[in-house]
């Protein structure tokens, strides 16, 4: 990817009041800014009900921020207009931490941090609007893992976001609960947008494009809360084929190149009226936690579910994909059922079940059926408990459908 561009500008900032005159172009404040100390007092010193803004212009940070008081909001003049740069940051595991609720940050850029970007830790009632994280120099597993980060968050809106170059995910959201994401965009992460372990989540009108996969939904294994009740809606989730970039032994790790919507080990999905195409491993996957290539590296807990269940797929619009997959092994298993020039179906499924789920048919019982309704789309089982010893491809035993999810309705009052 190419190295992002802008209007650069030079910020002479004092206590009180602050100034900006036109740099040449190219040219990037790279030591510490007068407004790092700034800004660091004001969040040190914020109380409830603050607001603090962010000047224009390009403010260079060598350390990292942090907010622990609820109630304030950090506002900028524009994602492209007020950036904060720790394109040289010596300290700090984050640009910015926040641990508070009652948080608002919108209208500006986090760029270039050591390690993620904006993480917000056990905050209720969060608001994150129209801000960007990027790298500058494009995908490479030096990069920090997250760009947008809340954990263990609920209430949350993440809206007008932008997301670019991550080492893991660009948009994450973590082990939360009641959250809203819409109308992002993630371009060039390993993972586009995830939702892992968090239940009753909307994912709607998003752009995931040049991402390794576009929208994961995951359950992993040691954390304290399982994941279910996702809605995955109304996005475009197209061309997720940049080679995965992400550190070995993480999760996104094992998500093959050309993945469009993943669902690993999660349980009560919806994805339906989305614009999916040319994924090139496939538009969607359905996986559980033994296909992953993490498995044996995390404690698995006995109340984990490593299934994919009661997942429905219905009136999505699907063109291309399926026709380069990811891995020696993908690559042959297409070219071996469906010819050089033929392509996966739109939906593949790893084919692990759970034995106490399934009826005298072999199939899972209804409750917990992968439904597609979804006009001709099929479905390949790649039978991969049996070594792939019988793959099918078909769509009439997955023609069934579930009760539909509830919306997710924000608590009021959000920023």
């Amino acid at each position: 990817m190419r190295r992002s561009k802008f209007l650069l500008l030079s910020c002479l900032v004092g206590t009180l009041l602050s100034s900006c005159s036109k740099q040449p172009d190219g040219v990037r404040e790279t030591a510490p800014s007068d407004y790092q100390k700034q800004l660091q007092m004001q969040l040190i010193t914020a109380k409830p009900g603050d607001v603090i803004t962010v000047p224009e212009g390009v403010h260079a940070f060598n350390r990292g921020l942090s907010l622990n008081v609820s109630g304030v909001t950090l506002r900028g003049l524009g994602m492209d207009k007020s950036i904060l740069s720790f394109k040289n940051q010596v300290q700090g595991a984050e640009g910015l931490l926040v641990n508070a609720s009652d948080f608002t940050i919108e209208d500006l850029a986090i760029e270039d941090t050591a390690g993620d970007g904006l993480k917000i830790n056990e905050g209720r009632n969060i608001t994150i609007r129209r801000v960007r994280a990027e790298w500058t120099n494009g995908p490479d597993e030096m990069n920090g893992a997250y760009g947008i980060y809340p954990v263990q968050t609920e209430n949350l809106l993440l809206e007008e976001c932008v997301a670019i170059a991550a080492s893991d995910a660009g948009i994450y959201v973590g082990q939360s609960r009641n959250v809203v994401v819409r109308n992002n965009r993630a371009e060039h992460n390993v993972a586009g947008i995830e939702i892992e372990n968090t239940f009753n989540a909307d994912v709607y009108g998003n752009t995931t494009k040049d991402n390794t996969g576009g929208i994961l939904v995951f359950n992993m294994p040691d954390l304290p809360q399982p994941g279910h009740s996702t809605r995955v809606y109304q996005n475009t989730v197209v061309g997720n084929n940049t080679d995965n970039f992400g550190a070995e032994g993480t999760p996104v790790a094992s998500v093959p190149a050309g993945s469009g919507i993943v669902v690993n080990s999660n349980d009560k999905v919806e994805i339906f009226d989305n614009d999916i195409a040319d994924n090139d491993t496939a538009n969607i996957i359905i996986s559980s936690y033994f296909a992953t290539g993490f498995q044996g590296t995390r404690e698995m807990s006995a109340d984990y579910d490593p299934y994919p269940e009661t997942i429905f797929i219905y009136h999505n619009r699907f063109s291309g994909g399926g026709s380069s997959p990811d891995g020696l092994d993908l690559k042959a298993l297409k070219v071996a059922m469906f010819g050089l020039t033929g392509s996966f179906p739109d939906i593949l499924w790893d084919g692990f079940a759970n034995a106490e789920k399934l009826g005298a048919d072999g199939h899972h019982l209804p409750e917990y059926a992968i439904c597609v309704d979804n006009g001709d789309a099929e479905v390949l089982n790649a039978d991969l408990p049996n070594n792939s010893n019988n793959i099918v491809v078909g769509g009439a035993q997955y023609r069934c459908r579930h009760e539909k999810l509830p919306p997710v309705v924000l608590a009021a009052p959000l920023g």
